[in-house]
């Protein structure tokens, strides 16, 4: 986990070699266009890099741009928070520089244009990872107003976010008692995100699909089974919620929760 001392105030970014741990690239103040909507299905973004120091692989690869010489190769995109440590990071592929030029951020500082491979930063997961930073992620339900497409990016810096905001803090023992508010519950991500937040706090994570509800509700996520799971406004929740489930079963998503539920060992009672 890196800290202040790494870099210089207002830098939200950090890259890392993946080839090579110790092959640090640099900082930079902002990644425009990193959590912008995909130009093709394959994950191909064009991001500025603002305000940066290149080091490492990636200053030896400025002076090639237009060659093939200006891939940097892979590495792991950093998101930090305002004392420097790592939030969370991106895996991204090929990572190449098309353009470089003087920035207005400090001396000796320059703007970069790379072009990069990232399929995990979604679209509208900005919003989330900045008020992580800045220690405004502090109160539960503020994913209710977002747009369906945004609350699915609230869900990826969940997952990718969880070990920063856990900081350490064990699972809570088995036979605890935990609330989920249904009031704002409609759909699949919907219920992640409240799930998530009724173990683990706002902007909590406790799964965003079935197969990894499944893998929270083996432990190492937050919480021990078994354990008894208050389910408010679930009369309003079923009558909203009516998507069925995948596969062969003809079940109503909300039935099959209650059965996997109950096969992990939590008891859910609906209120």
């Amino acid at each position: 986990m890196r800290t202040s001392g790494w870099g210089g105030e207002g830098q939200k970014y950090a890259l890392t070699s993946d080839e090579d741990g110790s092959d640090f690239w640099g900082f930079a103040h902002e990644a425009e266009g990193l959590f912008t909507p995909l130009p093709d299905e394959q994950g191909a973004r064009r991001v500025h890099l603002a305000g940066c120091l290149p080091q490492g692989g990636l200053l030896k690869v400025i002076d090639h741009i237009g060659g093939r010489r200006a891939v940097a190769g892979n590495a792991w995109f950093e998101l930090l928070d305002g004392d420097g440590a790592t939030m969370g990071s991106y895996f991204v592929n090929e990572v190449t520089v098309v353009d470089v030029k003087p920035s207005g951020r400090g001396a000796g500082l320059v703007d970069l244009t790379v072009t990069l491979w990232c399929e995990n930063a979604l679209a509208g997961a900005e919003q989330a990872w900045d008020l992580i930073r800045t220690g405004h992620l502090n109160r539960t339900g503020m994913w209710h107003e977002l747009a369906p497409e945004d609350r699915h990016a609230w869900l990826s810096v969940a997952l990718w976010s969880r070990e920063h905001q856990r900081q350490g803090k064990p699972d809570a023992p088995a036979g605890q008692v935990f609330t989920l508010d249904g009031q704002h519950i409609a759909d699949r991500d919907t219920f992640y995100c409240a799930m998530g937040e009724a173990i683990n706090g706002p902007g909590g994570y406790f799964g965003w699909n079935l197969n990894a509800l499944d893998d929270c509700l083996s432990g190492g996520w937050g919480a021990t089974t078994p354990f008894t799971l208050h389910w408010e406004s679930s009369t309003e929740t079923r009558a909203r919620w009516v998507e069925r489930a995948a596969g062969d079963r003809d079940v109503a998503l909300f039935d099959l929760l209650l059965e996997i539920f109950e096969e992990r060992g939590v008891s859910v009672i609906l209120r």
